[in-house]
């Protein structure tokens, strides 16, 4: 009777641990871990539900610690606290990831803020702050994980916007960030190719998430934008449009081109993802508006049929390199 209560308990045991494995990936070690900042609402939790549920795990970044209980909940899911602007909490991250012996193939840049107002009137330290988060926040996350990455020749993603293409009134500094990160992507892509890297840029349009409302949380908690101001008509507009953000498609596409991105052969280096074909046309617009406005006037001027031949070449190697990844 007691070698069998032993054997039972032994059983019993031995299926808690599995359980508990399987559902924080331990019996799943097999699968490539992935590092998803800003996990907790919008774009990247939709990021964090696809990549846990298509063969990944995922170290789910969260701000707040009474976020990571809903992320601990999730299969194949391990919240991590940190904040991107703090290089202690960054390292801290860093030697927990280290610590559960999963290594890391992927890293996916996504926490990010807006803030938006005019130029003429912004606070330096809105500014700072906007740049804190959405370009030094990736800038730290990815030189400290960088080991890592390199050890598993994997991937690095990080979340721009059209915003990084466009640019228009009130949402300078916001774009100015986006803007920073094309440069930021290019530059690091050229750096790591040597190492096996590859790195990427999500482009997405407008997409549901917490970004409106957490700019207008951000307007009215410090008052930067004032009612003396200059642009308050142009404010009072924004505040509204700022509402309906959360309103907005489901982010799906934008998590399946995060997916692509670290499933694919040949993932693209760029992922542009809207809801609308005028957001993507205004998007694509505006980079040939840029293409001629360049052009213009230079000392080696192109003329039309150069610029025509140009393009078709460009066509060429892009159809080349889809006909390779598939």
């Amino acid at each position: 009777m007691r070698r069998l209560g032993i054997i039972l308990l032994n059983f019993t045991l031995f299926i808690s641990f599995n359980a508990y494995s399987a559902h924080h990936g331990g019996a799943n070690s097999h699968r490539k871990a992935v590092l998803v900042t800003g996990s907790s609402s919008g774009l990247g939790l939709k990021m964090t539900q696809e990549l846990s549920k298509n063969g990944f795990f995922v170290y789910a970044g969260v701000l707040h610690k009474d976020e990571m209980k809903a992320m601990n909940a999730m299969d194949n899911v391990t919240a991590v606290q940190f904040d991107v602007r703090n290089q202690q909490e960054v390292d801290a991250a860093v030697k927990f990831v280290n610590d559960q012996g999963r290594g890391l193939y992927g890293l996916i840049n996504n926490a990010g803020v807006a803030v938006f107002g005019p130029l003429l009137e912004l606070p330096v330290e809105q500014l700072q702050y906007q740049l804190d988060v959405n370009v030094f926040g990736p800038f730290r996350v990815t030189q400290a994980f960088a080991p890592m990455i390199i050890e598993s020749k994997g991937r690095i993603a990080t979340t721009g916007s059209i915003a990084g293409i466009l640019s228009s009134s009130m949402y300078g500094a916001y774009s100015m960030s986006k803007h920073a990160i094309e440069a930021y992507t290019d530059a690091l892509s050229s750096e790591m190719t040597r190492f096996g890297v590859s790195v990427h840029v999500i482009e997405p349009g407008n997409y549901a998430s917490n970004i409106g409302n957490a700019a207008n949380k951000l307007m009215s908690d410090t008052h930067y934008w004032t009612d003396d101001s200059q642009y308050k008509k142009e404010r009072d507009g924004l505040v509204v449009r700022l509402t309906q953000v959360e309103k907005g498609p489901d982010p799906i596409d934008v998590a399946m081109a995060a997916l692509d991105i670290m499933q694919s052969d040949m993932p693209k280096n760029r992922y542009m993802v809207t809801a609308t074909v005028g957001q993507a046309d205004a998007t694509v617009r505006r980079q040939i508006s840029k293409l001629l406005e360049l052009n213009d006037g230079q000392v080696h001027q192109f003329d039309r049929a150069r610029l025509i031949e140009m393009l078709d070449e460009e066509i060429a190697k892009g159809s080349k390199n889809n006909a390779a990844a598939k």
